[in-house]
């Protein structure tokens, strides 16, 4: 009878460490989408951030953007009708634990290209290239043309939480202390003229845009890009996905390369506000480049 437990026990838990095993090896490819399972499922899902005018949903609930835009003529060059898409809204922050949580298969948001989000998740080619830019309340009445001016004591400003301002003003030595961090873009507006910051960074699509709904903020007059580790500040936003859905990144990247060759690529661009010299910029670039750099 002893003998009998023995083995019982031995087996069940053999059997109970190989069931884990599968677990572990199926929790490993969860987030491995193809362009084939896409097809077969006979639709896409792609996220935003509420961003203008890089990934946002228009009052209507069409999605807009250079994201969204150029992501529909793709989808279309890859066999598949624009409308198959289903478009998530979610914060900023949460693009890529939810590419990692396969809550979406693809983000559209122009999320800048940076080394340390290249080791969470794949890129394709660079999309988009942009400045900095600066919202302050009517006026400027601090005199704020710079990030290094946040240095100084007394100045506080606003960031969007998991974008690439936080990283910067880190960089210049902004005390955390003069650094307020928001939820979205939508809360910038009422950051600046409450008070509680004197100035919200941004992209300078991002802060034109913004200066565009109210009267109570603007542009920074005379405003300064930010020189980060010697170089003028400028960022390359591109699609990323899960890392494990390579098949499908490398199927969306192809297309996008060729569409970037196309007068519709750069007349998306233009209608969204990019200048000649955004639209030029971000053929310089390449992601091996831009994932490789310190």
């Amino acid at each position: 009878m002893g003998k009998k437990s023995s083995f019982s026990l031995n087996k069940l838990m053999a059997g109970t460490v190989g069931a884990l095993a599968i677990a572990a090896m199926s929790a490993s490819v969860a987030g491995a989408v193809t362009l084939k399972d896409i097809k077969d499922r006979g639709y896409i899902r792609i996220a935003v951030a509420n961003e203008i005018p890089y990934g946002y949903m228009d009052p209507s609930g069409e999605a807009k953007g250079a994201g969204p835009d150029v992501a529909r003529a793709v989808v279309e060059e890859l066999g598949m009708k624009p409308e198959s898409i289903q478009w998530v809204v979610t914060n900023f922050s949460s693009l890529i634990p939810g590419l990692q949580a396969n809550r979406f298969d693809l983000t559209a948001s122009e999320m800048a290209i940076r080394p340390e989000r290249c080791q969470k998740v794949a890129y394709t080619e660079p999309n988009t290239s942009y400045g900095e830019g600066l919202l302050v309340v009517k006026g400027d009445p601090k005199g704020l043309h710079t990030y290094s001016d946040f240095k100084k004591d007394g100045l506080k400003v606003a960031v969007m939480a998991g974008a690439d301002q936080l990283n910067m003003m880190q960089k210049l030595g902004v005390p955390e202390s003069n650094i307020v961090t928001i939820a979205s873009n939508a809360d910038a507006i009422s950051t600046v003229s409450t008070g509680r910051a004197d100035a919200y960074a941004a992209t300078g699509l991002t802060a034109s845009e913004l200066a565009k709904k109210s009267d109570k903020v603007q542009l920074a007059p005379g405003f300064v890009d930010p020189v980060i580790d010697g170089k003028e500040a400028r960022s390359w936003g591109g699609f990323n996905f899960n890392k494990d859905s390579a098949n499908l990144r490398d199927k969306f990247n192809e297309a996008l390369v060729k569409f970037k060759k196309t007068d519709a690529w750069k007349k998306i661009l233009v209608g969204y506000g990019f200048t000649p010299e955004d639209i030029k910029g971000a053929s310089e670039k390449t992601t091996k480049e831009l994932c490789s750099e310190k």
